[in-house]
């Protein structure tokens, strides 16, 4: 059985990628490396369809080295130190790993030390965010690069080198201009998908050696991520119906919300409200932000069109309920200072403190003691970060405020040898 088309078509170096004109382009970082021969590890990180792993099989076939191609989930850790011992006779090799962020601890202890000494280069390609979904030894060790929704016009043009390619349809069918726009706009930046029903079209129309727009209408109306002819259009509903909610109009929430349903395009809609229920919402009306959990859950489960009622609802709830962005201001600053500020741990609170006094262990048998310690290092422990919401109309959030300010006024001591008298 033949490879699907996506996979037959693969650019043979970096002058026939689509697109990432950043970092492939003239004046692109992967460009002077080849130009230089001067391998990197590195993380690629975007969308599905994107082209993250066709950048690296480019990068590698330009720079003419050995390189493997592992996927962190299906690559077993024998295969894997297979593919160790491979790159280590070559002296200068590539792995290439999908899905990196899914590397378990065993597999990931395999890796390190050989990236780290420079046995071989390591580029990992991700659907997820790298500062979030992976280990940090890993991206201490790697640069990072974001890979973008290809562009309408790279598409279209992905599209008729398939066409024509030897590998591809082989000049056996022609496309109207216009059933190639519309497959790329059905796309939504993700070649992959078009690719895929630029193949179903030449199957499902065998005997035809035109195709039209109307053909493929016929084979296939939902959109994989963009909503209409302006791709930006479904980006802009996304940000609108967020925008509803947080502002509590529920009218236009519902709207959006609507537009989006039409589309089908539920992935979208529960990572939007899921993070507006947490960000807006938040602490204001936490039973609301469960609530909206539950009923994406059901979405998913009855799929369209019923999963509309359970969405209905959640967007009701979270545009008429009072809103809260402290939990979501707070972690988000605190983030920014914990870049610039990395101060150690205070000893009692290690997982294995050494040569520690047992009086100035962290007491786990006094409950009555946990909320008087100071957790925070010494340097910081006057800073505050949570912002109170103290505007808030939540009864819950009241409580809240009134708790930190009691604890406030109570104040922490890292004597932990004193505190422990106090009975």
């Amino acid at each position: 059985m033949l490879d699907p088309l996506a996979f037959r078509v693969r650019p043979s170096n970096l002058d026939e990628v689509l697109g990432q004109k950043r970092l492939v382009g003239p004046n692109g970082i992967l460009r002077r490396s080849v130009e230089k021969q001067a391998p990197f590890s590195f993380l690629l990180f975007g969308p599905p369809g994107t082209g993250k792993t066709t950048i690296a099989e480019a990068y590698a076939r330009s720079m003419k080295i050995h390189y493997a191609r592992l996927n962190a989930v299906t690559t077993s850790k024998k295969e894997m130190e297979q593919a160790i011992a491979d790159a280590k006779l070559f002296g200068h090799a590539l792995i290439i790993l999908d899905e990196v962020h899914r590397l378990d601890k065993a597999k990931q202890d395999l890796l390190l030390p050989y990236v780290e000494s420079g046995d071989f280069f390591l580029i990992g390609a991700t659907t997820a965010n790298p500062y979030i979904a992976i280990n940090r030894a890993i991206r201490s060790r790697c640069r990072i690069f974001e890979v973008e929704p290809l562009k309408e016009i790279e598409v279209i043009e992905g599209l008729k080198r398939a066409i024509d390619s030897k590998k591809g349809l082989d000049g056996k069918w022609q496309y109207e201009e216009k059933a190639l726009i519309y497959i790329a706009q059905l796309s939504g930046g993700d070649l992959r998908f078009a690719l895929n029903l630029l193949e179903a079209s030449s199957i499902q129309y065998e005997e035809k050696r035109l195709i039209s727009e109307e053909d493929i209408k016929a084979l296939e109306r939902v959109p994989n991520y963009a909503m209409d002819k302006d791709e930006e259009e479904h980006y802009d509903s996304v940000s609108a119906l967020q925008k509803s909610i947080r502002g509590s109009d529920v009218d236009a929430a519902l709207y959006y919300l609507a537009r989006l349903c039409i589309a089908e395009d539920l992935d979208s809609i529960k990572r939007r409200l899921l993070v507006t229920a947490y960000e807006d919402v938040g602490l204001a009306n936490p039973s609301a932000v469960e609530r909206c959990q539950l009923a994406l859950e059901a979405a998913e489960k009855v799929g369209f069109p019923e999963a509309v009622i359970p969405l209905g609802f959640t967007v009701c709830e979270l545009a008429l309920s009072p809103k809260s962005k402290a939990a979501c201001l707070s972690i988000q600053n605190t983030i920014e200072l914990a870049k610039k500020q990395p101060f150690l741990v205070q000893d009692y609170l290690k997982l294995t403190p050494v040569s520690l006094k047992e009086e100035d262990k962290y007491p786990y048998d006094r409950p009555d003691l946990w909320e008087k310690i100071q957790y925070l290092p010494d340097l910081m422990k006057k800073m505050r970060f949570y912002q109170e919401n103290e505007k808030t109309l939540s009864n819950y959030e009241q409580k809240l405020n009134e708790n930190r300010k009691r604890l406030l006024k109570q104040g922490r001591s890292n004597d932990l040898a004193s505190l422990k008298k106090q009975k």
